[in-house]
Parts: C-alpha cells; structure tokens; sequence
C-alpha cells in the first residue's frame, strides 16, 4: 500500500498559523482511527534552533531523543500522539549539511552536486523515512511563505512527490489569508487568488485553502475563491480566529475538512470521535472560576519562547474547570536597587502562584531570586523549571543557610559557593562546548514526596531535559540541613532532578522541562497539582480578605 501524505503550506504573510492547521488535520484523522504522523521543514539556513534566540524564533521544543526542534512540534505532539523525533523536523542547514558530508565522502562519484536533483531528493528520502512506520497519512507542514526563496527546494520536493506517488496519495493544504478591509468594510479574496497562483507558478495545483481571517466568510466568497483558485467550493474551508486554539479541529470539523481530506486521498476510515474533545472546549469556555499565576522570566516580551509552558499551564487550569490568568513579569524589573530594597513585592502581591521557567544566561537572576524568595517566605505556591529549580536552590542557599554569596558559575565563575555547576565540572571534566543534557532522562522519586505522590505515586518517571548546569551535590547536606528536600535524582545518583520545600502549601522545583509532555486531554501531574495548589491559595486568600472586609464594616 502506498504511503500517504497531506503537504501544508502557507501564503500571503507568515504566522497565519500553519503548525496549528496540521496539528488540527492530524487530530482530525487520529479521531477517525487513523495512525498519522508529522512533519516540520524549515527552511532557515541554521542545523536547528537550538542556538537562535528565544526572541527570534521563539521557544526550542525538546524530542524524546533530545533533538533541539521547532516549537510547532509542540503543537502536533499537544495534539495528536504521532511519535516525534529528530527526524521529523529538518532544516536547510540540516539538508545540507547532510549532502556536503555526503559530497566529501564521495558519495555522488563525482557528479556536479545541484538542488535537483541532489537536494529535493534528500528531502524525499527525509518524508519516506518518516512515513515508513506504520502511519496511515503523514502530514508535512513547509514552514515560510509561499514566494521565499528557501522554500524553493521543498516546494519543489512535494511537488515531485505528486508526480511520483499520484494524485490519491498526495493532498495539498494551502492556508491563505483573508483580510478584513476597514476602509472599505469588506473582507478582500485578491491575496488568495495571489497566493495560489504563485503556488501554481511552480508547479503545485492547491486542493484545499484553509482561509484565514477574523471573520466568517460568507458563501458568495467562497464560491468566489473556488472559482479563482480552481477548487470545489467545499474545499474552501473557513479558518476564523476562535478564543482558543483547542477549538480549532472542531470547527474544521464542522466544515468537512477531514472527510473532504478522506475522499481525496480515497481512504476509508470509520466516523470521527470528537467528544472528549468537545468536552474540553466546554470546559474552556464555561470555567467555574479562574487562577492567576505570575510567570517571572527573561525572555516575556515574546510569549512564544515559553508555548509549551503556557499551554501546559493551561492544561492544568482547564482539567479542574478554571480559567487560567497569566502575568508576564520581566525578571529584571523585580531586582532591587539596595540589600534592603523590597519594592518589587508590590508586583508580586495577589497572585494565586508563582513561576520562574528556563533560560540561559546572567540578566535577570537576582529579579527571579527576589521572586522566589517571596513565594517561599509569603507561602505563595511555587513552580520553578530548569534554571527556576537552580535559583530556587541559589535562594535558600544564600538566605535560609546563611552562604550570602552562594550564585552558579554560569552567573559568577569566581564564586566561592557555587551551588550549581556547569555539567561536567561537576566531574571534573574540562569546557564542554556546546553540550548539553538532552532528551529523555529517567528519576527516581523519593517515596511519600509532593512529586511521587503528584505522580500517583510513581517511583520511576521520564521526563526530557535542555541544560548546562546541575545542582552541586557538595552542598546537599547543608541544603537539606536547612529543610530542603531532594525528592527526585538520576538512577545512579549523579544528579539532582527535583527540589521540595516540606511544609509550604507547594514550593517544588524540577531540573527537567515537564512542559514538553503535557497535552490538554492528558494535563502534566506537575502542573496539574500547581494549580491545585495555587487556587487553593486563591480560595483561603479571598477567604481572609471576606472576613477581614466583615471586622472592618
């Protein structure tokens, strides 16, 4: 049987929302009991996003197998349970890379080296790879914008893709945008008809146009686009911004996407399933109340660097029928100006929770211990990530056990109590690069802990890193003297993988990035259990506030 696949690419302008649209297509067809996977090209010239800035790309999604991938990955993991790994996200420089390697070997027997047929056949062989375990439809979003010139080669790839396995095996999605005209108080098709026609100008004939705009489109218009764009008028599916992105597959649903996707792809597959999901977008929409939690990070202008955290969050808030309400605190604006200097609890007063996240680098680090510290001494629950567990571990060092200077040699090489490591450091090894503790790592749990018992009481998990540094296992005892408690290390005891605070309503910190494992009908135990923790906060707060309100009147 031949594979199948669904090719997704976008026009018009960039962000219209390409990675949701395939994620949404392959939840669409796993309701129907069908197995998918999924795919991301890239086409920036960089081997992945690992070393691009949080700002400029937005958050690094980590694989089991520790590959450093684009966030849409998040997405089609989040929504669907197709196996991702560093195979389905390639880029250009990746592309290349292979082929100079290849080309140095002397793999081509001396042959001129070209983009066709040497480059579209490497990025062939990339989706036959990832279509050869068992999946039904493979779903390839090409990232960019339809008339980029780096989208070229993998346009050009899928296009020959249709001519090799045939029109009932390939589908093309092309998501466009219809723009809302306030001038002229009328929804505008002319960058549609634009876009496609330049999709056809390179060979590639849209079979579907998923359109974009803040507004349904009426049925003249889309007769309008069919007629224009050469498509049946049911393949002009409307895509109107909805409040959550969780809505999404249901109204692709409503308007026929997945059997429409079915039909031409001659594929026969039992009746969608979308009730759990349905069940979800209720309980979006209908909270029974809300929880606010402050975020405190250094990368806030750009919500994107922390998507997987924030839909986690969500996952959490909507599991227990609350709205989740985020404030984005810039770490920096929480640092004080003098020892004495508490002016930044002002900023942190009224919220349910608090949590610092991952990042790299010295900005912003005395904001967050400022942060921390007030969750820990206030008993406001506390979530800290990756570089959040090391600060947490920074601040009760320096002011719970008395080692005023203790920092991280990321933040001061020269300290004198450097309670987090860089990685191999810690065993003595020299520099190490650009190395960094990857993918899937096993904990054990430390029996009757907030962690084990957030776990259902589970004694071994699996959780996937992105880091450096470690806690420095030298100042255990001294930490764990003060009443911290080490509830989570590696199998054979080298490293710490989560801190706990016994006593306070909830102040656990985890080395490892559980945000990457959180899906809205399977929400993270961690942050499930955070938010419980936080609206019960939220509960007695406004409690106290009640009766406080009645002795004043």
């Amino acid at each position: 049987m031949s594979a199948k696949y669904v090719f997704v690419t976008g026009g018009v302008v960039s962000s219209l929302g390409k990675g949701l649209a395939a994620a949404s297509i392959g939840c669409l067809l796993e309701s129907r009991g069908l197995r998918v996977n999924m795919m991301k090209f890239d086409p920036y010239l960089n081997v992945d996003p690992g070393t691009m800035s949080p700002f400029q790309h937005g958050e690094v999604f980590v694989t089991d197998d520790g590959a450093e991938t684009d966030l849409d990955l998040g997405h089609y993991e989040r929504f669907t349970h197709a196996p991702l790994s560093r195979d389905n996200n390639l880029t250009t420089g990746r592309i290349y890379e292979q082929i100079i390697l290849k080309e140095r070997r002397g793999d081509y027997l001396g042959k001129t080296v070209q983009v066709i047929p040497h480059v579209t056949n490497e990025i062939k062989n990339a989706m036959r790879k990832v279509s050869s375990n068992g999946a039904d439809v493979t779903i390839v979003e090409i990232g960019g914008t339809v008339g980029d010139i780096e989208s070229l080669p993998f346009l050009e790839a899928i296009r020959q893709m249709r001519q090799e396995l045939g029109r009932e095996n390939t589908v093309f999605v092309h998501l466009t945008l219809v723009p809302w005209i306030a001038a002229a108080q009328e929804l505008k098709t002319k960058p549609t008809q634009h876009s496609v026609k330049e999709l056809l100008g390179i060979g590639i004939q849209a079979d579907i146009l998923l359109c974009r705009s803040d507004r349904p489109l009426p049925r003249d218009m889309k007769q309008k686009i069919a007629l224009f764009c050469n498509v049946e008028e049911k393949a002009v599916i409307g895509a109107t911004t909805v409040p959550s992105i969780y809505e999404v597959p249901l109204r692709f649903a409503d308007e026929g996407l997945d059997a429409l996707i079915l039909k031409y792809l001659h594929k026969v597959a039992p009746e969608s399933d979308m009730n759990r999901w349905k069940d979800l977008v209720h309980r979006c929409y209908n909270p029974r109340d809300e929880v606010s939690i402050a975020i405190v990070g250094k990368y806030v202008e750009y919500e994107d660097s922390y998507k997987s955290l924030k839909e986690a969050l969500t996952h959490g808030a909507v599991s227990q029928h609350l709205k989740l309400k985020v404030t984005w605190i810039e770490a920096e604006g929480l640092e004080s100006k003098t020892p004495d200097d508490k002016s930044y609890e002002s900023q942190l007063e009224g919220f349910d929770g608090i949590l610092v996240p991952g990042g790299f680098g010295k900005r912003g680090i005395e904001g967050m211990l400022n942060a921390i510290r007030y969750a820990r001494e206030k008993q406001v629950p506390y979530f800290g990530i990756c570089l959040g567990m090391q600060t947490a571990c920074i601040e009760f060092a320096r002011n719970v056990c008395g080692l005023k200077d203790a920092n991280s040699s990321e933040f001061d090489p020269a300290s004198q109590h450097r309670i987090i490591y860089k990685l191999r450091e810690l065993l003595g090894v020299e520099e190490m690069g650009g190395t960094m503790r990857l993918g899937a790592w096993t904990c054990i749990l430390q029996e009757d802990s907030l962690a084990a018992k957030a776990y259902g009481g589970a004694t071994e998990i699996s959780e996937r890193h992105r880091h450096r540094y470690e806690f420095n296992r030298e100042y255990e005892a001294l930490l764990t003297g003060g009443g911290m408690l080490i509830s989570g290390t590696t199998p054979d005891a080298t490293y710490v993988e989560i801190i706990e605070l016994p006593g306070h309503p909830y102040f656990l910190g985890c080395q490892f990035h559980p945000e990457f494992k959180s899906k809205p009908l399977e929400p993270h135990p961690l942050f499930r259990e955070f938010i419980s923790a936080s609206y019960k906060n939220r509960q007695a707060r406004l409690a106290s506030e009640s009766v406080a309100s009645e002795v004043e009147a």
